[in-house]
């Protein structure tokens, strides 16, 4: 998670997911100083544009990987007396009940295990009133076009060996909205952030594949029963067909939102 590869794709998925993210962000009712926190925050890429659509809020963004929380203390300097970056667990998050207006949490949920308990976590330091705003991804939700390899039969088979290997679930996107319900939350939403090739520019799309292929082929070839060459050539299917400038693939990225209920209220 905290190599090169990481790194091009956290750039490449906040360009070009963020600007369809904005009016997501923006419905929700915070006050002008909000308090906001964002959980798994890698290098600080969605920290900052929230930083810079929220003018006077004051941003906390944690995450577990020191090299991602220094380059995000580098580079962002000049928000530093509005947005901080600190290591800590979203498993068990060092702030106070009600502590934030919003809690955000973007492209983690799926990394996981036990989601459903992070999830209760992020709630329980929002306000009662306050938001949770969560991009949930879901690897069913991948699809491309069919040449002399179908990656419909990657995605198929690779996450699937990959969550029983690593006890987590690339499904999360579909989960989320039973998980929000059983905390009993209010509001509750799914919307999509479109990734395609109408939509983003091609070669954003592509470099967040070529990150996948580069930073994971290795990983799947080893719990999964697709060899780290097989891995490549469908992940090099699935870039030359975002390239072509006749082709089209779309990614569908679950963004789940809820209120924490104030007490009282009907």
């Amino acid at each position: 998670m905290a190599d090169d590869s990481m790194v091009r794709n956290l750039d490449a998925q906040a360009r070009a997911i963020w600007p369809q993210e904005v009016a997501l962000l923006q419905r929700y009712a915070l006050p002008p100083e909000a308090s906001i926190l964002d959980a798994g925050c890698g290098t600080g890429e969605g920290a900052s544009r929230i930083a810079a659509l929220f003018p006077y809020a004051r941003i906390l963004a944690v995450d577990i990987l020191d090299d991602h929380l220094q380059r995000a203390r580098s580079r962002y300097a000049d928000l530093a007396s509005r947005l901080t970056f600190e290591h800590q667990s979203i498993f068990a998050l060092e702030a106070q009940t009600g502590s934030f207006d919003l809690t955000v949490c973007r492209h983690v949920l799926h990394s996981i295990p036990q989601a459903d308990a992070v999830i209760a976590e992020l709630a329980r330091v929002t306000r009662p009133g306050g938001y949770l705003h969560l991009i949930v991804e879901d690897y069913g939700m991948l699809h491309f076009a069919r040449g002399e390899l179908d990656p419909g039969d990657f995605w198929h088979e690779g996450p699937r060996a990959m969550e029983r290997a690593m006890n987590i679930d690339l499904s999360v996107g579909r989960h989320t909205f039973r998980m929000l319900s059983a905390l009993g939350l209010e509001q509750i939403g799914i919307d999509y952030i479109v990734v395609d090739t109408i939509r983003v520019p091609r070669d954003t799309f592509a470099t967040i594949i070529e990150a996948w292929r580069d930073g994971y082929a290795g990983a799947i070839g080893e719990l999964t029963s697709i060899s780290p060459e097989s891995a490549i050539d469908y992940f090099n299917a699935m870039i030359a067909n975002i390239r072509d400038p006749m082709g089209y693939a779309v990614w569908m990225v679950p963004v789940a939102s809820a209120r924490v209920p104030v007490a009282g209220n009907p």
